[in-house]
This record gives structure tokens, C-alpha cells and sequence, in this order.
């Protein structure tokens, strides 16, 4: 590169008054010296345990209105899900158990509330404990506070338990237990790794009346796609049909993915042909399957035309398929559609990642698209949500 070319990157690149930058060395004559460095922001670290009693004690005091208890569910979840990642299980525990005195805890649905927060926190236990003691704090069980249990018990992976749960408690509590009962112990038996025993419920279902959905087909599909277990995955399809369940989405994505995992990329397309036709509208990760597919096979084309498609679905795809799709384009020197993507990126909040822009930006300054270039430089040194600090620098 010329030494006059180096002499206006180091004019697009060069600190500003309201950039605080360290002094721009003289650069030399070597473009693959040109680098974007960005260095993440600090840590905030973990929490306080003095800030995180404060915010028991503020919840607690919130919890007295009874406005706050019906209708911040949301706030619920929060201080729950905050704790359970600082691992304070008391904590939860001392929120939970104060609920108990006000009057909502006859109510069901708020008891299935308490007992759905244990179980996210993974405090079986405790969940358990509670549905228990149901009867003596005037709240009725149902199939609804049964199913809560039965999702507590995934949640916290306490699989062993979920066939003496559905096989003990329905007859020992009178309660018939419904679609949703069975869908969560398909979804166990799945996340379990026993295949045969999720695809066994549907009929153990159909023996008790009760009839599968799309939910348990697509969670059998899932997995069974998962495991390459096509034979078995092609039979539920017909099941489907016998029964009148129409598929979505969801019902196809793990076909398309399996088969994209197989480097079946024609089979995939096929797929999405049938989805098609059947007026299935295919979701984000319908598209996602088939443009990393695409870039596997180094198809960078078709992957584009499904990136072009996603739009028109009003889809987007996440970090990971983006850095995918950015790869491939870099790779075939299509750096200005790199530059497409990592603008859109940053416009949507996605974090794509500086290995993805510090290649897009080389490969621009490499073909002299200088303009292309500051333009990516200055969008990673105002945009707020990326959080950078951006340095121009050369090596000597």
C-alpha cells in the first residue's frame, strides 16, 4: 500500500476532540497493520449479599399490597431468578414462605405461582412441600397445582420422580390428569433421554382418554430428530395427520435441522418447500437452519436469499447466525454485505462479536473502500450498545 493511501486511513481513523484516544502513532506502509481494537467494558462483578438482604426486606414490604401480590408477577420472577443465580436459596425460601400469610394463598393460582418459582429455582423440595400443605392453608388442588408440581419437578431436573408423581398422586388426590400433565413428563422422559418411554405416554394417553396435542408431538419430533431417529420421527407425522393436528414451525425446524446437521441441504430445502405448500409460515429459526446450511456448503448465495427472506418475514436472525453468515461472506470477499450485516447488527442490538468486525473492516481497507470503512469505524465508536473502546494504532 502506498504510503500516500496509509496517510488517509490515518486521516479517516485519527481521534477527535470528544474521543478520548490515545495519540495516534505515524503509520507505516502495511495494511494488514490496520487494527480495530476494542476492549469489553468491566465487570460489575457479583452481587452484594448486604444489597441482597435489602432487596428481600424491600420485597417483603412490597409483598403487603395486595395490588403489588395480584399483579406483579413479573417482579415475582425477578428477585427470584436474581437470587437463584447468587445461589440464596434462604433467601427464596424467607420470600416465598412470607407470602403464605396473606389471604391470596387460598387462591390456587397463586399457590401454583410459589410452587412454579421453587421449581424454577430448582428447590423441588420445597415445591413439593408446599403443594402439600395446600389442604391445611384452605387452597384446593387441582389438576392446575398438579401440573405446577409436575413442571417444578422438570425444572429442577428431578427426573426420577416425575413416573411416581403422575403414577401415585392422580389416583391418591383424585385428580384426572389432563394434556398438559402429559406433555410435561413427554418433555422429562425427552430431556431424560428415554425416547421410548416419552413416545410410550402418548399411548398411555389415548388408554386414559386423553388426547395428544401439537405441543406433544412437537416435543417428541424434537427430540427424536436430535437423536437421528428418522423412522420413528416420520411415523409421528402420519400420527399427526390421523389425529388432525396440523403442524407449525416448530413441528418442522428439528427436521430442517437435522438434516442441515447431516449436510442434507437439498432434503432441507425440500422441507421447506413442503412447509410451504401446506401454508406453514416458516419463524426465525426455520430460516436460521437453512442459511447456516447453506454456508456449510459454501452456498453463500442461497444463504443470502434466505437472509433477504427472513426480512420479508418479518424475522431476524440471532448473533450466532449472523456471525455464521458474516464468515462465509468474508470468506468470499464479499466484505461490503459483511458491512451490511454488521450495520444491521448494531442497529437491532445484536452483538455479533469483534472478530466478525475487525475482518469486515480489514478486508475493507484491503480492497481501498476507505469511505465503507470509517463508516464501520465510527459506528462501533458512537453506538452506545456496543460499548467499546475503539483504538487506531499501527505496528512499527
Amino acid at each position: 500500500m502506498s504510503s500516500s493511501v496509509c496517510r488517509r486511513l490515518h486521516g479517516l481513523f485519527t481521534t477527535t476532540k470528544t474521543t478520548s484516544l490515545p495519540k495516534t502513532p505515524k503509520p507505516t506502509a502495511t495494511a494488514a497493520a490496520t487494527t480495530l481494537k476494542l476492549s469489553p467494558a468491566k465487570s460489575s462483578g457479583p452481587p452484594n449479599n448486604k444489597n441482597l438482604i435489602a432487596l428481600v426486606g424491600q420485597f417483603k414490604k412490597a409483598s403487603r399490597s395486595s395490588r403489588f401480590r395480584h399483579h406483579s408477577h413479573k417482579a415475582y420472577f425477578k428477585i427470584v431468578h436474581r437470587l437463584a443465580v447468587a445461589n440464596k436459596h434462604s433467601y427464596i425460601e424467607e420470600i416465598i414462605e412470607h407470602q403464605k400469610q396473606y389471604p391470596d394463598i387460598t387462591n390456587e393460582r397463586f399457590a401454583v405461582r410459589l410452587i412454579s418459582l421453587y421449581g424454577k429455582s430448582g428447590m423441588f423440595d420445597h415445591a413439593h412441600k408446599l403443594f402439600d400443605e395446600m389442604p391445611q392453608l384452605n387452597c384446593e388442588r387441582t389438576v392446575m397445582s398438579f401440573n405446577a408440581l409436575l413442571s417444578a419437578c422438570v425444572n429442577s431436573k428431578k427426573f426420577d420422580k416425575i413416573s411416581e408423581l403422575l403414577s401415585e398422586l392422580p389416583e391418591k388426590l383424585s385428580i384426572k390428569p389432563d394434556t398438559v400433565s402429559y406433555n410435561t413428563v413427554v418433555k422429562a422422559f425427552c430431556e431424560m433421554g428415554s425416547l421410548d418411554s416419552a413416545v410410550s405416554v402418548v399411548i398411555e394417553m389415548e388408554k386414559s382418554g386423553v388426547e395428544p396435542d401439537l405441543i406433544t408431538f412437537n416435543t417428541l419430533l424434537d427430540a427424536l430428530y436430535r437423536n437421528d431417529r428418522f423412522e420413528e420421527a416420520e411415523k409421528l407425522w402420519g400420527l399427526m395427520q390421523d389425529k388432525n393436528v396440523f403442524p407449525s414451525s416448530r413441528s418442522y425446524n428439528p427436521k430442517i435441522r437435522a438434516l442441515v446437521a447431516g449436510k442434507r441441504i437439498s432434503e432441507a430445502v425440500e422441507v421447506f418447500q413442503e412447509m410451504g405448500s401446506k401454508g406453514v409460515k416458516p419463524d426465525v429459526y426455520t430460516f436460521s437452519a437453512l442459511i447456516k446450511g447453506f454456508c456449510d456448503d459454501e452456498n453463500l448465495e442461497d444463504a443470502k436469499r434466505q437472509y433477504k427472506e427472513m426480512e420479508k418475514n418479518d424475522c431476524y436472525p440471532d448473533p450466532a447466525i449472523l456471525r455464521i453468515l458474516g464468515k462465509r461472506a468474508c470468506e468470499e470477499g464479499e466484505f461490503e454485505f459483511g458491512l451490511e450485516l454488521c450495520k444491521e447488527a448494531i442497529s437491532r442490538r445484536r452483538f455479533i462479536g469483534l472478530p466478525m468486525m475487525q475482518r469486515v473492516l480489514d478486508g475493507l481497507v484491503k480492497e481501498s473502500k476507505m469511505e465503507e470503512a470509517k463508516e464501520l469505524m465510527e459506528l462501533g465508536k458512537s453506538n452506545s450498545f456496543v460499548q467499546y473502546k475503539l483504538e487506531w494504532h499501527t505496528d512499527e
